[in-house]
């Protein structure tokens, strides 16, 4: 039987877009309380009853989140000197990919009501 889980994960962090016009609202520095939902598919070990344990998802992505991102300004992490939701997807699928197995999704909510879904390429 095969699933996916999804776990959520959450990070403080600011931010400016300097690709957009200069009078555009992201243009200036501000802030967000990032969501950061991470998705891993495959087959239930029939000994088990699960795929994976939460706890080894958090112990990957918890780590990364706190070290690199968490009450950062987005714009200094190397890689992400245009912070984009679109583009930081992108940078967490690469450096998560080759430690979760199965990793299925990476969806960041910038606000409430804005989010953006990577399923890898």
């Amino acid at each position: 039987m095969r699933v996916e889980l999804v776990q959520e994960f959450g990070f403080e962090a600011a931010h400016r877009l300097p690709m957009v016009p200069p009078d555009h609202k992201c243009f200036r520095m501000h802030g967000h309380s990032f969501r950061v939902e991470i998705g891993v598919a495959g087959e239930i070990d029939p000994a088990l009853g699960w795929f994976v344990d939460y706890a080894d998802i958090t112990a990957k992505v918890e780590p990364l989140l706190k070290r690199e991102l968490d009450h950062r300004s987005l714009n200094d992490v190397p890689g992400l000197e245009n912070p984009t939701s679109e583009l930081l997807c992108v940078w967490l699928w690469r450096r998560l990919e080759p430690e979760l197995p199965g990793l299925a999704s990476i969806t960041v909510h910038e606000t409430c009501t804005a989010r953006c879904t990577y399923r890898g390429a």
